[in-house]
């Protein structure tokens, strides 16, 4: 079984839900367990606020009023990548943000909810967030892995 979705969202806080409720949907249909879904809903939540908050200052015109959300639901695990047309990340990143401070706690909490975890720049297009988690399946999985 191989699912995938790309979404190009305006950087607005109000596509943050639909691009969660999306994954939600996709993976409720596909029988993947909810603990599971909830966790990937999550991670992708704060990587598109990370994109909405941050992801428009420079790129190509025009190009900064929006952002790339693609999934990829294939066999076993789930890939999301969020990419923007910011700046990207900084060259030196800061420490790690203590999971109690009220701001930059998303990446933090993506590592956490994630398998595997890639952050990066493309060069003259903005940040890219990409992540991945191993799939459970309900035992009623309609679409489960075989």
């Amino acid at each position: 079984m191989s699912i995938w979705w790309s979404l190009h969202l305006r950087r607005e806080a109000a596509s943050v839900p639909l691009a969660r409720r999306l994954l939600l949907g996709t993976m409720e249909t596909a029988g993947v367990d909810p603990d599971v879904s909830y966790d990937l809903s999550l991670a992708l939540s704060e990587a598109c606020a990370n994109a909405v908050e941050h992801g428009g200052e420079s790129g190509p015109p025009d190009s900064s009023a929006a952002y790339r959300v693609t999934a990829y639901l294939d066999g076993e695990k789930c890939r999301i990548e969020v990419t923007d047309s910011g700046p990207g990340f900084p060259p030196v990143r800061p420490r790690p943000t203590p999971m109690e401070a009220e701001n930059g706690r998303g990446l933090c909490l993506i590592r956490e909810l994630a398998d595997h975890v890639q952050i990066g720049n493309k060069p003259g297009r903005g940040a890219v967030v990409s992540f991945d988690k191993i799939l459970k399946w309900r035992k009623d999985a309609p679409l489960m892995a075989v």
